[in-house]
């Protein structure tokens, strides 16, 4: 029956989605597609055409994923769904939503500890977001360091404990195989085919069997019978030690470590084994959320395909088809269009989704990511902390006639990336994202799909200016050309504020002086006057008091005396002593502790100052900088912490005061040496 709903016949769990998560260059693509190899679902891993990851222009011309991936694959009778984000900072946003609603997150790491820093993101995010998840140690053919070390130097970015589930057999330097912990079993590599098994050999033998202590004394923290079994001197059976292991992943009170290689096939097949007895089913996932009937979670819009606009979600509780009717999370219904499986960039229509799937839906209008539907009551809403804007480009269109498809190409591209924004601050269309490479992305995904040229320059400064002397000045306006003439007078006295008091009228007409029709628009012609001082920027923080004046019954007007404002307000910041006013920004950064030096001096060598330093809060081995910095020397901050820092510090800006400039800095910005938007 057409948009009903049935219950779950396929699969015992459904699908169960896993998130690969980690730092760029982890090779968290080459996992999903060798993941996907020893399933059977491709034919060659890294062959022509059996790439699934992202293969976007944009994607090949940084050498990393810009945007996540779906895909799916079926392992011994049971279904995966993956999804493979991005590591980039840059990019990483685009899977914050899909990872949340994920069963299982993988963290892809590299083998060498003095890199193990890189994954404190993806960690501590899936900490907080109480997501199961473990560790998947890739390139184990290219370590040399220990990965005992690698444990110690990872431990502290987790909450919960990790556990060494594998120990690498060495073949002088080179890892060879692994013992299997929980299972005792040793394996050697094969190139190309599955793992051999073969004896412990005796070198490793002392090693395996401190590690299997350790998982068992750990396992035994929440396992009494198991505690029991170990004081008894028993030996338990491996059916309770994975039962153990899969309950306590679930629990997210233990992260197991495996490794591999993606590249070389190498542990993969362990991998999935742990996958498929391991990973959290759907409706453990539905109850993490608080969905208590079935319900899809948008986590993306795409646009650009032959199908239109797709709204990417995940179906937690039953299987659904084409055409159901849910509740919206913003009120009413939604009528289901045609629905989608994905495998990289191509889709598959499908009459029913199955519970757990990863999948895309056409032709539902009004939802967008992070929006619930659901046959019963909508599920709380998932909190997530977006990364901050702080990158901003002023944008305009190379030809003037590309307007509209600037405008289309724009709202789709804010539509899938909601950690895009697009300003307008007078005649300065910005768009902002989270850094450089973010938004120069955008720009050449928006050339591509919509062939729109934009011009990008960075915004202007708002830089004000204001006074340090008081005058009084008078400004007369009279103009005759026949008939009736033009007349107005004032008498203005002009003071300085403290700064951030912004700008004050008052008057003081007595005896009629000033006719009281005609005193509002004597302050709409200083404030028109302000809007350009003598150095040619905005005067703030000035009072201005209307003392004196004369009109004439005849030629007196409101513009008369709008221009005779404008005339003594131009003429007495002539005289007031001018000074330059920039704005100057608060800076919170946060980087690992081993790079705050160094990231103190890039602040100081902007004409930053130096607020505050200390250890970030429940972040080991991380340091919080707070300074305050010029908002013209942002520009690059960015770049520049991220290359010092291994791509991990990060910061947040906001707009604090205005700071006066001087000296020749100040002389080559009003002289227009420095444009605005330097």
């Amino acid at each position: 029956m057409p948009g009903a709903t049935r219950d779950i016949n396929n699969t015992i769990n459904g699908t169960r989605v896993i998130a690969l998560v980690g730092p760029a260059g982890a090779g968290k693509t080459s996992l999903a597609e060798a993941l996907l190899f020893a399933s059977g679902t491709i034919d060659r891993h890294g062959a022509p055409g059996a790439t699934v990851g992202d293969a976007s222009p944009e994607a090949r011309a940084r050498g990393g994923s810009t945007e996540l991936n779906l895909m799916h694959f079926t392992y011994l009778g049971q279904r995966f769904g993956i999804i493979d984000s991005p590591g980039s900072v840059g990019f990483a946003a685009d899977a914050l939503r899909a990872v949340a609603v994920a069963d299982l997150a993988i963290v892809v790491v590299d083998p060498d500890p003095a890199r193990a820093a890189l994954a404190a993101p993806a960690l501590r995010l899936l900490d907080e977001q109480g997501i199961p998840h473990l560790v998947f140690v890739n390139r184990i053919d290219q370590a040399r360091g220990r990965i005992t070390e690698l444990l110690e130097a990872l431990q502290p970015m987790s909450v919960s404990p990790l556990i060494a589930r594998q120990i690498p057999i060495r073949d002088v330097d080179k890892v060879t195989g692994f013992v299997d912990v929980a299972l005792e079993r040793a394996f050697h590599y094969e190139p190309g085919k599955p793992s051999s098994r073969i004896a412990i050999p005796a070198e490793v033998a002392g090693r395996e069997a401190e590690a299997r202590t350790q998982l068992l004394e750990h396992l035994a923290d929440h396992d009494d019978s198991l505690l029991e079994a170990l004081l008894s001197d028993q030996i338990p059976e491996p059916a309770t030690i994975f039962a153990d292991l899969t309950r306590e992943t679930g629990d997210n009170l233990a992260v197991s470590l495996l490794f591999g290689s993606a590249t070389s096939g190498w542990g993969i097949r362990r991998l999935l084994k742990a996958l498929r007895h391991e990973a959290p089913a759907p409706a453990q996932t539905a109850r993490r959320l608080d969905v208590i009937a079935p319900s899809l979670f948008a986590f993306k819009v795409s646009h650009g395909g032959a199908v239109g606009r797709l709204v990417l979600a995940r179906l937690l509780g039953r299987d659904i088809s084409e055409g159901a009717e849910m509740n919206a999370s913003w009120g009413g219904r939604a009528r289901l269009g045609a629905l989608f499986s994905v495998q990289g960039d191509k889709t598959a229509k499908i009459a029913d989704a199955r519970c757990g799937d990863l999948i895309a839906i056409a032709k539902v209008d009004g939802i967008k990511p992070g929006d619930w539907l659901s046959t019963g009551p909508i599920p709380s809403p998932l909190i997530l902390d977006e990364p901050p804007r702080n990158c901003a480009l002023a944008i305009e269109p190379t030809d003037r006639k590309d307007d509209v498809r600037l405008s289309t190409g724009l709202s789709r591209l804010l539509e899938e990336d909601p950690s895009l924004a697009l300003e307008q601050d007078g005649h300065e269309m910005r768009l902002r994202g989270v850094n450089d490479e973010h938004l120069r992305t955008v720009l050449a995904r928006l050339k591509r799909r919509y062939g729109v040229d934009v011009t990008a320059r960075a915004p202007a400064i708002p830089y004000r200016e204001s006074i340090r002397r008081s005058v009084t000045h008078h400004g007369r306006h009279k103009k005759q050309s026949g008939g009736h003439g033009q007349f107005g007078d004032v008498v203005i006295e002009v003071k300085p504020l403290a700064r951030g008091e912004g700008f004050r009228f008052d008057d003081r007409i007595s005896g009629g002086a000033v006719p009281k029709q005609y005193i509002p628009a004597v302050e709409q012609g200083v404030r028109e006057a302000l809007a350009r001082g003598p150095l040619g920027f905005p005067v703030v923080d000035v009072a201005v008091t209307l003392t004196d004046g004369s009109y004439h019954s005849v030629d007196s007007s409101e513009l008369a005396f709008r221009m005779a404002g404008r005339l003594a307000m131009n003429e007495a910041l002539a005289e007031a002593a001018s000074h330059l006013l920039e704005p100057v920004h608060r800076l919170t950064i946060v980087t690992p502790a081993s790079a705050a030096s160094k990231a103190s001096s890039a602040v100081a060598s902007r004409r930053g100052q130096m607020v505050g330093l200390a250890p970030r809060s429940g972040w080991d081995g991380w340091d919080r900088i707070d300074a305050l910095i010029p908002t013209s020397e942002l520009t690059g901050l960015e770049a520049e912490l991220r290359s010092l820092s291994h791509g991990l510090a990060t910061y947040e800006a906001e707009y604090d005061h205005l700071a006066e400039l001087n000296g020749p800095l100040a002389d080559r910005i009003t002289n227009g040496e420095i444009p605005e938007h330097a």
